[in-house]
């Protein structure tokens, strides 16, 4: 427990910004979810609609901070690579 009432509150606004990052992490991986669905059963057209959002949430993430720049980089090359290759 906090033993200062700054110390106190610095713990509840991290608190607060925990939740908020799991959030976005969920958003991002449902989408992403629902691409490799959409790569996996060879659908190009959902996929091609689908990647340009994803990508969006990833380099939101890695903007703010809560993922690093390079996984979002990577993850996104390799998702644009198997789009590219349906």
């Amino acid at each position: 427990m906090a033993n200062h009432k700054s110390a106190a509150k610095r713990a509840r606004q991290s608190l607060k910004k925990m939740e908020q990052n799991k959030v976005r992490k969920s958003e991002v991986k449902t989408a992403e979810k629902n691409l490799r669905t959409a790569l996996s059963e060879k659908d190009k057209d959902k996929a091609a609609e689908l990647f340009p959002k994803l990508q969006s949430l990833i380099q939101k993430l890695a903007k703010s901070g809560i993922t690093k720049k390079r996984n979002a980089s990577r993850k996104t090359s390799r998702l644009a690579d198997q789009l590219a290759k349906l």
